[in-house]
């Protein structure tokens, strides 16, 4: 079972196979963060399951991106 740090390993992971395979998804990034739960003034904590969300809609968006091209 994945830790906390583990998934954040992986999302900065997948995060730099963009950047350097997929530049061309940089642009809905900020759509992906949208994912993530965000409090009054940005003061939320991020739980395990919050970044595994975050981290499958990454995975999601490279595999069905690699299906189209």
């Amino acid at each position: 079972m994945k830790d906390t740090k583990d998934v954040l390993t992986e999302i900065s992971s997948t995060l730099r196979e963009i950047e350097d395979k997929y530049p061309e998804l940089q642009k809905y990034l900020d759509e992906t963060r949208n994912t993530l739960p965000s409090g009054p003034e940005g003061n939320t904590e991020l739980n395990k399951d919050d970044l595994q969300t975050y981290l499958d809609n990454l995975k999601e968006m490279v595999e069905n991106y690699k299906k189209e091209h």
